[in-house]
């Protein structure tokens, strides 16, 4: 059970969290606008950024999902690579949901 010191550590914590996170979206947006031209690095390190985000949400559920989910997202890349995001994912999920199904998972 938590007492009322643990419920203000962790209000604490939120608050810090939001604060940094503020602080950085409205830093980079005046950082942005202060400039006249991105810089090729920047514009290079921006593009990076959807990547790295997707892989951050992908990988633990690739690893700690278990072999459904390991399975069934191997499976939804390989047709992803050929087809486009609809049929990746309908046929990611009708993996997942057929192993779980008729695999026991």
């Amino acid at each position: 059970m938590m007492g009322s010191s643990d419920h203000m550590h962790l209000v604490y914590i939120i608050l810090a969290a939001a604060v940094a996170t503020f602080i950085t979206r409205i830093g980079g947006y005046v950082m942005m606008t202060q400039m006249k031209r991105i810089p090729p690095r920047m514009e290079a390190a921006l593009n990076a950024v959807p990547a790295a985000v997707l892989t951050t949400l992908v990988a633990p559920a690739f690893v700690y999902g278990g072999w459904d989910v390991t399975t069934s997202m191997a499976v939804a890349f390989l047709v992803g690579l050929r087809f486009n995001s609809l049929w990746m994912l309908l046929v990611g999920w009708l993996v997942v949901m057929a192993l779980r199904h008729f695999g026991g998972f």
